[in-house]
């Protein structure tokens, strides 16, 4: 487990261009976030290296992209409308809202052990308040004079009640009723729309799947943690189509791909995650099974990646809603069926925030301590760095830097001392550096510092290009 602080984290994201308050030099907007140079190329390449892996590699998946703004009744068919929503809670005295599930987790998360004596005492099956009814949450909320986080001190709640969370907006010059519009709370509706162009397009065989990576808002109630919960983020969502009494075993496979891609891929660290399957009163109605991948945040356990069997619940909703058929014809097995669906989502924005954790690398070297990211080298924003020795040799390192940057993003630096810039390199995450100097140029050679283990070696510039490459593997 990791010791850093979220401090930490918030304070290399700002000084190293990695994300920054939105809107700024206006006083900013509160959980508003713009992603820097750095920020935005991680990102990326976390983001291309889950289409690589589950699109590109496997014969059995798709990838499209769906608009943001749909038809109303998009939302009315999948239960957004009348169903998306948090349990709100005021507290009288502050006159602050409150998500009452999330104060809940935060006290049995306190309560350790004890938390246990909840069960009996409230009369709930588990310790997952999100499946608590709403007079069960407030009735909590006061017998346990649960405390505003804010001010520390407990007050009068107010009954919780249902708050939807849909971003309204509306289409057209006109402000009324039939322009109203949403922007859309997931990713995932996008895909079963356009089932039947899909299917009609691809001549896909069922089992197949469709991924999609895009924007996603939702009028979170107490957004929070830096960017861990915000109304503005990416999701990557994978619906996976199969036939129904298969579902479960698909679900299985899935869970473990998405293991592969956090252990495998992104090399995060097997002791900070964690795999929490949903008991039966814990499921969304239209459920068969659901897994949370959660991680150890430096604020506690939350979760990661969600993979969900969501049965024929939302290709259904929409063939009554639409009047149209979007159901499946097995020419093997001469008969027609609605697919089940296996739902695999992450939050992109929320993926980035784990691997700047989990990278982030406290060294005690040579009697000082080194800060670093330890990003594997596929996903590091700035691959190579290039850096001459002192400013007046950039004629020769240039030409290195252009060599360089045919292949791999790189950039060029030629501003302090060296060790001031291996540092700022280091805290970027960048895996190589590559410096000039006069003597080794001579001969026609460049020396490649290592980022993990700062250890240098001679490489022919003729050789750097393949060199570099073979490494990034």
């Amino acid at each position: 487990m990791s010791n850093v602080s979220m401090k930490e984290i918030v304070n290399l994201c700002q000084n190293r261009w990695f994300v920054f308050q939105g809107s700024e030099i206006y006083g900013w907007l509160a959980n508003a976030w713009d992603y820097g140079p750095y920020g935005s190329l991680l990102k990326e390449n976390i983001k291309n290296l889950w289409i690589k892996e589950f699109v590109q590699k496997r014969d059995d998946m798709m990838l499209q992209d769906a608009a943001i703004l749909m038809n109303s009744q998009v939302w009315v068919a999948s239960g957004h409308v009348w169903g998306f929503s948090d349990p709100l809670i005021d507290d009288k005295n502050t006159k602050e809202r409150f998500r009452a599930d999330k104060l809940l987790e935060e006290l049995i998360s306190e309560m350790w052990d004890k938390a246990s004596t909840l069960q009996d005492k409230y009369w709930v099956s588990n310790l997952v308040p999100e499946s608590w009814s709403l007079e069960k949450q407030t009735e909590v909320m006061r017998w346990e004079s649960v405390k505003n986080p804010n001010t520390w001190e407990s007050w009068d709640w107010t009954d919780a009640k249902k708050f939807n969370l849909m971003f309204k907006t509306h289409q057209w010059v006109t402000d009324d009723t039939g322009a109203e519009i949403f922007l859309r709370p997931e990713t995932a509706q996008g895909i079963f729309v356009n089932f039947a162009n899909i299917l009609r397009s691809s001549r896909r065989k069922i089992p197949f799947g469709v991924a999609q990576v895009g924007k996603a808002f939702r009028n979170e109630i107490t957004p929070g943690n830096f960017i861990f919960r915000t109304r503005e983020f990416e999701q990557m969502e994978i619906e996976y189509f199969c036939e129904p009494g298969k579902d479960l075993e698909t679900h299985a496979q899935w869970k473990q791909a998405c293991r592969e891609f956090l252990l495998d891929t992104l090399k995060i660290k097997e002791e900070n995650l964690r795999f929490r399957d949903h008991e039966a009163d814990e499921l969304s109605h239209y459920s068969n099974a659901t897994t949370d991948i959660e991680y150890m945040f430096p604020f506690g356990w939350w979760e990661l990646w969600g993979i969900a069997d969501r049965t024929d619940f939302d290709l259904k909703a929409h063939m009554k809603e639409s009047k149209q058929d979007l159901s499946y014809f097995d020419p093997v097995n001469n008969k027609k069926y609605i697919p089940y669906v296996i739902e695999p989502s992450v939050g992109l924005t929320r993926l980035f925030l784990v691997t700047l954790i989990d990278s982030y690398t406290i060294e005690q070297k040579w009697e000082e301590t080194r800060n670093y990211l330890k990003l594997d080298p596929k996903i590091a924003p700035i691959k190579v760095w290039v850096l001459p020795v002192v400013k007046k040799i950039s004629d020769i390192a240039k030409p290195i830097f252009k060599q360089l940057a045919e292949d791999f993003v790189c950039e060029y630096d030629d501003v302090w001392s060296v060790g001031k810039r291996y540092a700022r390199f280091d805290e970027i995450g960048t895996p190589f550096c590559v410096t000039i100097d006069s003597e080794n140029y001579d001969a026609w050679k460049v020396t490649v510092r290592y980022r993990d283990s700062m250890e240098q070696e001679l490489i022919e510039i003729s050789k750097l290009n393949e060199f570099i490459r073979v490494r990034l593997k």
